[in-house]
């Protein structure tokens, strides 16, 4: 429910700011975020966090498979198992690409 909330206020502000700026100012806008997103430093950060992630989650992985085991149900390892099967090659066992 929170996630609905929040993608019909963000819809909202976003239409209210779009139909007050204009073609014009979105286009700065996009061009602002374009130049943040390929500043090297930004590009830094976003690798170093995608990475301390793929971490964490790697090591949580594997702490609840130790302590969870064979309790998990069929179905739920059944579907864990397919998942880690899909995309190989170009996604890693959480389903996101490797930058």
């Amino acid at each position: 429910m929170r996630y609905k909330i929040t993608f019909a206020v963000g819809a909202a502000v976003g239409y209210v700011l779009g139909t007050r700026a204009g073609r014009e100012r979105y286009e700065q806008l996009r061009a602002s975020a374009r130049r943040l997103s390929e500043n090297p430093a930004v590009r830094n950060v976003t690798e170093s966090a995608t990475q301390t992630g793929r971490q964490v989650a790697g090591r949580a992985y594997h702490t609840v498979s130790e302590r969870v085991g064979d309790r998990m149900p069929e179905t739920v390892s059944e579907r864990v198992r397919s998942l880690r099967g899909r995309g190989r090659g170009t996604e890693d066992e959480w389903g996101t690409s490797n930058t």
